[in-house]
């Protein structure tokens, strides 16, 4: 009696190991700038949670930039010009949005935006 075999086939197993190298060489390039934004997050929360009062809009760059260092973000990544202080709304947001672009295989690349708000407590200075 002849039993049929089931299974996949070494032509298929290359096929799906193809599938899934290239996904997580996808994941390689792109979870390091996801991590990187979680450090920016943080370090807003931390700034915002800290108490701004009096603080000008130099300070609290200075201050960010500092804590994102601890974050391990990149300095290239976000330039002082990216990090604004909104008051329109009667109170003060943090607010920063940058963009990174990550090259992926020959000319294809990856742009990331990345943006973010923060309400501060207290009043920031002009």
């Amino acid at each position: 009696m002849k039993s049929k075999q089931a299974g996949i086939t070494l032509i298929g197993f290359l096929v799906v190991l193809a599938v899934v190298a290239f996904f997580g060489y996808m994941a390689m390039k792109l979870v390091p700038a996801y991590t990187e934004f979680m450090g920016v997050s943080k370090a807003m929360n931390q700034i915002a949670t800290s108490g701004t009062e009096g603080k000008s809009l130099d300070d609290i760059r200075r201050d960010l930039m500092f804590k994102m260092g601890f974050q391990y973000v990149d300095d290239a990544t976000i330039r002082p010009q990216d990090i604004t202080i909104d008051r329109s709304s009667g109170t003060s947001v943090l607010h920063v949005s940058y963009e990174k672009q990550i090259p992926f295989v020959y000319n294809i690349d990856f742009l990331l935006h990345f943006d973010k708000s923060v309400p501060l407590r207290g009043n920031v200075a002009l």
